[in-house]
C-alpha cells in the first residue's frame, strides 16, 4: 500500500473523495440500530511485512471497531484461507501464486485490530464473504439493514463482498479511508465503481459521527 501514508491519508482521502464525486450518486445515512461493521481480511499475510497492503489504514479499522462496540453494535471480522491440503483453492489457487494456509501466522488477524472472544470470525475461501459461509444469515438473525465495509484488499475482497451485498438487499457503505489495497489505481476504480452503484463512498469519521451516541468523542488517527 505505497500509494499513502498515515500522514497521507486525510489528504489522499480528499482527493479520492472528489475524484469519485460524480460517481458518488448517493448520500444514504446509516441507521446505527441496524448496522453493522464488517471487518475483511485485516490478516498478517495482507497487513504484515513485507506486503503491507493495509498498514497505514489499520488504525481507522480500529477506530470503527471501537466505534460500533461504543454503540453496542456487532462487529464481524473475515479471515481468508485454505486448506493445507489445497483442496479448497478452486481457481483462487490457480490464479494466485501464493495463498493463505490456516493454522499459519499470515492466516491470524493482525494484532494491532481488537479482536475479542465474543465477537464473529468468518472464515471465507473465495472473494465474497457471503459466499459458502452463513453470514447472511447472521446478519438476517441481528435484523442487520446496513453494512460498513473495512478492510483489504479494496479491490477483490471489499468490492466483491460490497456487491455481493448489495444484491442480497443490504446496503452498502465504504469508508475509502479504512479499505486499502496494492495500488491507487486499483483502490480508486472500485471508489467509483462502489459509488456508482453499490453504497456510499465515505470517510471514517462520517461512520463514526453517525454512530456517535451520548455526545462521546472518538478520536480519529
Amino acid at each position: 500500500m505505497s500509494y499513502v501514508t498515515p500522514a497521507t491519508l486525510d489528504r489522499k482521502t480528499d482527493e479520492w473523495l472528489q475524484t469519485i464525486l460524480p460517481y458518488n450518486q448517493h448520500d444514504w445515512l446509516i441507521e446505527p440500530d441496524n448496522a453493522v461493521l464488517l471487518v475483511i481480511d485485516c490478516q498478517n499475510f495482507f497487513v504484515s511485512e513485507p506486503k503491507p497492503k493495509g498498514a497505514p489504514i489499520l488504525p481507522r479499522i480500529q477506530t470503527l471497531i471501537d466505534a460500533f462496540r461504543d454503540a453496542a453494535r456487532p462487529v464481524i471480522f473475515t479471515r481468508h484461507m485454505h486448506k493445507a491440503d489445497g483442496s479448497d483453492l478452486g481457481l483462487i489457487g490457480k490464479w494466485w501464486s501464493e495463498n493463505i494456509i490456516e493454522n499459519t501466522p499470515e492466516s491470524e488477524i493482525h494484532p494491532a485490530l481488537d479482536v475479542r472472544p465474543g465477537d464473529i470470525v468468518i472464515r471465507k475461501n473465495v472473494y465474497s464473504a457471503f459466499q459458502g459461509t452463513n453470514l447472511e444469515e447472521i446478519l438476517r438473525a441481528f435484523n442487520i439493514t446496513d453494512i460498513v465495509i473495512a478492510g483489504v484488499m479494496t479491490n477483490l475482497c471489499c468490492e466483491t463482498t460490497a456487491r455481493d451485498a448489495f444484491c442480497r438487499n443490504f446496503r452498502v457503505f465504504f469508508p475509502a479511508d479504512a479499505t486499502g489495497t496494492s495500488s491507487e489505481d486499483l483502490h480508486l476504480a472500485t471508489l467509483m465503481n462502489i459509488g456508482f452503484g453499490f453504497g456510499p463512498v465515505l470517510r471514517t469519521r462520517d461512520v463514526v459521527d453517525r454512530l456517535r451516541l451520548g455526545g462521546k468523542t472518538i478520536p480519529i488517527p
